[in-house]
């Protein structure tokens, strides 16, 4: 089994500077293409969790949130290479006071809540006491931590957290402090 870093999306991978359910207004923060190719190129699968809870909120569709999934998978990959440097998207559209019937509920997937990680670990093949978690908000560390990674590995990153931003998170989990 290898390990993986598992990255939320909004504000981690890309600004959101609200609920983001169109693919045209995508844009990478500075410092995360480098970041997952570095991380990639270290041997980590990298894996996107995103709690969707716009979808849930009718504020865009299941099928927006794929799109703008879509859109962040092109920026990540590489001129000329054959595949993206993240080899998964994991999208929870579900949200407890959504307005869409269908998704107006809480759900094993809905961070803080481990399901996306656990449904990730199983399907790749990853380990996840040797993987890493990289997110913005304290849901994406409990998700982590529900599903087993270390509590050292759950990495915050953003104003007034350990790491400013996904660059320097990925510097850590390359050069582990001592």
């Amino acid at each position: 089994m290898r390990p993986g870093v598992f990255l939320d999306r909004d504000d981690t991978l890309i600004d959101n500077a609200g609920d983001l359910a169109d693919p045209s207004l995508v844009r990478l923060l500075p410092g995360a293409f480098e970041a997952c190719r570095r991380l990639a190129g270290a041997g980590y699968s990298l894996v996107v969790v995103s709690n969707q809870g716009v979808v849930a909120r009718g504020g865009g569709s299941l099928r927006d949130a794929e799109a703008t999934n879509d859109r962040v998978r092109a920026l990540l990959t590489p001129p000329h290479a054959r595949r993206p440097l993240v080899e998964a998207f994991y999208v929870c559209p579900f949200h407890p006071r959504g307005s869409v019937e269908r998704f107006t509920r809480e759900h094993p997937w809905r961070k803080p809540a481990p399901g996306m990680i656990l449904a990730a670990a199983a399907e790749l093949g990853l380990d996840l006491p040797r993987s890493w978690l990289v997110g913005d908000a304290e849901r994406d560390a409990h998700a982590a931590l529900a599903a087993g990674i270390p509590p050292p590995r759950a990495l915050l990153i953003g104003p007034g957290r350990p790491f400013p931003d996904l660059a320097a998170a990925a510097e850590h989990v390359l050069n582990p402090a001592p």
